[in-house]
C-alpha cells in the first residue's frame, strides 16, 4: 500500500518520511507513534547527530526505520537528507539555534517540512528567507505542527466551517490544560523572551515581504483580560504564536469571510490563579532579560527531559471556541490528552503522514496546517483520538 501511495504522490525518493531529532524526548515519542501507526509499506528513517543513539532507538522500535546520521550544523548532510525524503519532520529546537539549515535544505530540494516550533521570530525569518524558493520547488513548509498550533489553527478552521459563508466572522479561543510543559518548550520560550527586539524586527521584515490582503481583512488582536461569561472563566490573553497562525490561515482562505477576527485566551476559573499566572509569566520574562538568571532558569528544565508516562496519562487539554457571524453563534471544542508530549508527538507524526499520503489542496511555500492539510488532517487526528466537536449552536 505504501509504495502505491508514494507513486500516486509523484516524486519517488528513498523515504516517505524522515524524523529528525528522533532520540530526544518528544522525538522518541514521535518515533514510537510512527512505528505503531505507520501505514503498511511506509518507507521511513530516524535521523540525528548520534548514530549510536539512533541505532539503540531502532532496536527498541523493532528494527523498522533506517538510520540517517546528520548534524544540525552540517548543511551538506542536511541537504543529502532532504534530497532522499518526501517529508522531513523535525523536533530539534530551539529552532532559531538549530533549525535554519534544515528549512533551507527542504526549500531547496522541494521536500515537505513539518516542525514543532512555537517561536514567532524563527517562523518569520524562515518566511523571508525561504518562502519564495519553496514556492519555486513545490516544497510545503509547515511550522507549528504540535500543540503549538494545531488545536488552535484547526479548531478555528473547524469553527469557521460551522458558520455562514461570505459574512464577517468573530472567533475566540479559550485554552485549558492540566499538564507539564516540555524542556524544549521552556527553552524556546526563554529564548523568545530574551529576544523581544529581534522578534519585532523579524515581524516587521516579514510584513514588508508579505503580499497585502486586498478586499478582505484578517486580524488577531491581543484581547484584554476579562471574565468570559460564554465559558464561565477568567480569560487571559495569550501572546503565543497560535493567534498569528490562525490569522495566516484566515488571510489565505476565502472561507474565513471578508472580515475575520480571532482572539486567543487562557481560561482560568478562579481570579487568584489568573493574577498569579500573569505575575509568574511577568517574573520569567523579567528574569530572561538577565543572562545569569536566564541560565539558572534554563538549568531547571532542560530540553530533552520530560515527565513520566504516569504523569502524562493524567494530563489533558481543552480548547473551547466561540464563533459568531451572520446571525449564528456556535460553540465548538477540541480536546485530547497530554498536550506537551503525547498529543504533540501524535500531531507531528500525523501531519507528516498527511503531507506524504493524503489528497490535499495544491499549495507550496510557507503554509499553515489549515491551509496545507485542513480537512484531511482534522479527520486523521479525530481517528487518532483527538476530539473535534460542535458543543452548541444558537
Amino acid at each position: 500500500m505504501g509504495n502505491v501511495m508514494s507513486r500516486l504522490n509523484g516524486t519517488e525518493r528513498t523515504y516517505d518520511v524522515v524524523l529528525y531529532g528522533a532520540t530526544g524526548f518528544v522525538g522518541t515519542l514521535t518515533a514510537e507513534y510512527l512505528a505503531a501507526h505507520a501505514p503498511e509499506g511506509l518507507r521511513w528513517a530516524i535521523a540525528g547527530r548520534s548514530a549510536e543513539k539512533l541505532e539503540r532507538l531502532r532496536e527498541r522500535l523493532g528494527g523498522g526505520p533506517d538510520v540517517v546520521r546528520a548534524d544540525a550544523d552540517d548543511p551538506r548532510a542536511l541537504r543529502e537528507l532532504a534530497d532522499r525524503a518526501r517529508v522531513v519532520a523535525t523536533t530539534v529546537g530551539p529552532y532559531l539555534h538549530h533549525g535554519q539549515e534544515l528549512v533551507a535544505a527542504c526549500a531547496d530540494t522541494g521536500t515537505d517540512y513539518v516542525d514543532l516550533t512555537g517561536e514567532p521570530e524563527f517562523v518569520d525569518l524562515m518566511y523571508v528567507r525561504h518562502d519564495a524558493r519553496a514556492r519555486e520547488t513545490g516544497a510545503r513548509l509547515v511550522h507549528a505542527c504540535g500543540f503549538d498550533s494545531i488545536p488552535h489553527d484547526l479548531g478555528a478552521y473547524f469553527t469557521v466551517r460551522q458558520l455562514p459563508e461570505g459574512v464577517p466572522l468573530r472567533v475566540d479561543g479559550f485554552v485549558r490544560s492540566e499538564a507539564m510543559f516540555s524542556g524544549g518548550t521552556f527553552a524556546s520560550a526563554l529564548n523568545q523572551f530574551a529576544r523581544g527586539r529581534h522578534m519585532a524586527a523579524a515581524a516587521r521584515d516579514r510584513r514588508r515581504h508579505e503580499p497585502r490582503l486586498m478586499g478582505r481583512r484578517a486580524q488577531a488582536p491581543l484581547g484584554a483580560p476579562r471574565f468570559a461569561k460564554e465559558v464561565g472563566a477568567w480569560a487571559l490573553p495569550l501572546p503565543t504564536i497560535d493567534a498569528q497562525v490562525v490569522q495566516r490561515s484566515a488571510r489565505a482562505l476565502e472561507r474565513y469571510g471578508p472580515d475575520f477576527r480571532y482572539r486567543h485566551y487562557a481560561a482560568v476559573e478562579r481570579l487568584p490563579f489568573a493574577v498569579g499566572g500573569v505575575a509568574a509569566v511577568g517574573a520569567v520574562f523579567a528574569a530572561a532579560q538577565v543572562p545569569p538568571a536566564r541560565r539558572w532558569l534554563s538549568d531547571r528544565i532542560r530540553p530533552g527531559e520530560g515527565p513520566s508516562a504516569e504523569r502524562r496519562a493524567r494530563s489533558w487539554f481543552t480548547v473551547r471556541f466561540v464563533g459568531e457571524g451572520g446571525g449564528r453563534r456556535v460553540f465548538t471544542e477540541v480536546s485530547g490528552g497530554d498536550p506537551g508530549y503525547d498529543e504533540t508527538a501524535k500531531m507531528l507524526a500525523e501531519s507528516a503522514l498527511s503531507l506524504a499520503f493524503d489528497e490535499l489542496p495544491k499549495t507550496s511555500g510557507q503554509v499553515t496546517t489549515a491551509v496545507a492539510m485542513g480537512d484531511a488532517l482534522t479527520e486523521r487526528l479525530r481517528r487518532a483520538g483527538i476530539t473535534f466537536r460542535v458543543a452548541a449552536t444558537r
